[in-house]
């Protein structure tokens, strides 16, 4: 059953959002090389805690981290590590916030030191794709009309959307209904309706689509081993324009 959010708890939302987003940024302005994973892991959770809130990851499922940190050919669920990021890295950081009981989702892939214009290109590409996803996000529309839009974009520019993995709706849960997919036909799904609150999340490899997980039961890959980006906002759907709950300022 897809959860419409009232104007109280939308407040709660864009609050958990913004905190949400802030601890995102933190993660990416530590991204560079000799970092390890484990140190912005403990900023996120230490950034999170200090406002208050719950890092929604911790403990989800089993998941030992507050963030998902994922590099390179890993597409999503990296487990935060002594790893430490190289020059030339790509990083994908998946964070989310708990506060007041709402959650807010979002993720970006960051650039460690200089990396190669391909691995910029991609970083750009998945971003912009939901960009141009959430052009659909509107009332009345249908959740593949968001799908259709983001395959597209990135297909029209060489790469594949993960069909393994979608982005969903939030609020009091972290997931819940309706599944978004990042793929699929115009006109179909759910209809769009004010106080939806949904997780957009285009997850992209430069190669093939498909993916593995490896042993460790979270950490997923590209099967071909090509590079790999995310990028996440949770928003809201409005009676016009969708608004991004998942930003710096409120």
């Amino acid at each position: 059953m897809i959860s419409l959010k009232s104007p109280r708890e939308i407040e709660h939302m864009r609050r958990a959002g913004r905190l949400t987003a802030q601890a995102r940024a933190l993660a990416g302005s530590m991204v560079r090389p000799g970092v390890t994973t484990h140190e912005i892991d403990a900023a996120v959770r230490k950034f999170i805690e200090s406002h208050g809130a719950k890092p929604s990851f911790l403990g989800y499922g089993g998941f030992s981290g507050s963030a998902c940190i994922s590099i390179n050919e890993q597409v999503i669920h990296g487990i935060p590590g002594p790893r430490k990021l190289q020059e030339g890295d790509i990083v994908s950081i998946d964070v989310g916030a708990y506060l007041e009981g709402f959650h807010g989702d979002c993720a970006a892939t960051f650039p460690c030191g200089e990396v190669s214009e391909e691995a910029m290109r991609l970083i750009r590409v998945t971003e912009q794709s939901f960009w141009e996803g959430i052009k659909f996000a509107h009332s009345g529309s249908r959740v593949y009309d968001i799908s259709h839009a983001v395959q597209q974009y990135v297909e029209s520019n060489g790469y594949s959307v993960v069909r393994d993995f979608v982005g969903h709706g939030v609020g009091a849960k972290l997931h819940e209904a309706p599944e978004v997919p990042n793929f699929g036909p115009a006109g179909h799904g759910p209809r769009l309706q004010p106080g939806m609150t949904i997780a957009v999340e285009p997850m992209v490899c430069a190669g093939d689509w498909r993916v593995k997980v490896l042993k460790d039961g979270w950490t997923t890959v590209s099967a071909d081993g090509s590079l790999t980006a995310h990028y996440e906002n949770t928003i809201l759907i409005t009676d016009g324009e969708p608004e991004v709950l998942t930003t710096v300022e409120g």
